[in-house]
């Protein structure tokens, strides 16, 4: 998925309304029958803020009920240039909202001639999480984490939701889905004011690691087929996801410290 950036010939103007109708997105049906062993569900991420800004990180499994329904699914996606938002819970709800978040913050952009503060677009997603709720309650729940580099601050900040579209800023990480209390107690044993990019990478990849041994909801690495976690930094430069070549050569490195200390 990546952000619908618009050509000057196809000028969106103020009517969001009628750009959703043009990109084909709508309305979610919340009087459908829903069978939650049936549904798609993405599982763990995390979100870390270091000296330079923040970093997010997914693993890469969704499950249907005891199924493994995909292995290589994508959770972390830009907002924007400077913010990014990571996916857990119903898979298919979750990717539309993140489409519909990245044109509104990019219709917002167009019309007004300025990005949203990183605050507004947290507001913005949060009332997205207020409209899902009806489909929530029918087992469609969607719980996102957003961060992203704040210009006026120049820090990384990240936010925390929960399904009724209550937003609370994180101080330091978050980690959300299944292995998220796992995730999250590597980070909290390893964070540490001043942490540097490789550092947090490192333990981001750790962190899914070992949430991975103890959720059987969250992928590890899978050196046969190429799959590694998604993970992302978000700086003044901007929202790059690191390359899998790299994200590889750690996860060596991390199973290497691993087994040698076995």
């Amino acid at each position: 998925m990546t952000l619908p950036i618009f050509i000057p010939g196809d000028d969106p103007g103020p009517d969001f309304v009628g750009l959703l109708g043009r990109m084909g997105v709508g309305a979610f049906d919340s009087t459908l029958a829903v069978d939650a062993a049936q549904i798609t569900h993405g599982t763990t991420v995390l979100a870390i803020r270091y000296s330079d800004g923040v970093l997010m990180a997914g693993d890469r499994r969704a499950t249907s009920g005891h199924l493994i329904s995909h292995r290589s699914i994508q959770k972390v996606f830009p907002a924007d240039r400077h913010s990014g938002v990571a996916i857990a819970g119903a898979a298919g709800p979750a990717m539309e909202m993140v489409r519909l978040f990245q044109l509104q913050l990019e219709h917002y952009e167009k019309v007004e001639g300025s990005a949203l503060t990183l605050d507004g677009k947290a507001n913005q997603l949060s009332q997205m999480l207020r409209t899902h709720l009806p489909a929530a309650m029918q087992g469609l729940g969607v719980v996102p984490l957003f961060a992203g580099y704040d210009p006026r601050q120049e820090e990384g900040r990240l936010f925390q939701f929960d399904i009724t579209g209550g937003r609370y800023e994180e101080r330091d990480f978050a980690a959300i889905g299944s292995g998220g209390l796992h995730a999250s107690t590597v980070v909290k044993l390893r964070h540490h004011d001043g942490m540097g990019s490789d550092e947090v990478i490192d333990v981001a990849i750790e962190a899914l690691f070992q949430a991975a041994d103890e959720d059987i909801a969250t992928g590890g690495p899978d050196m046969v087929r190429g799959i590694y976690p998604v993970v992302a930094q978000i700086t003044a430069d901007g929202f790059e996801r690191l390359g899998d070549d790299e994200v590889a050569a750690r996860t060596g490195t991390l199973l290497a410290r691993l087994g040698s200390a076995s």
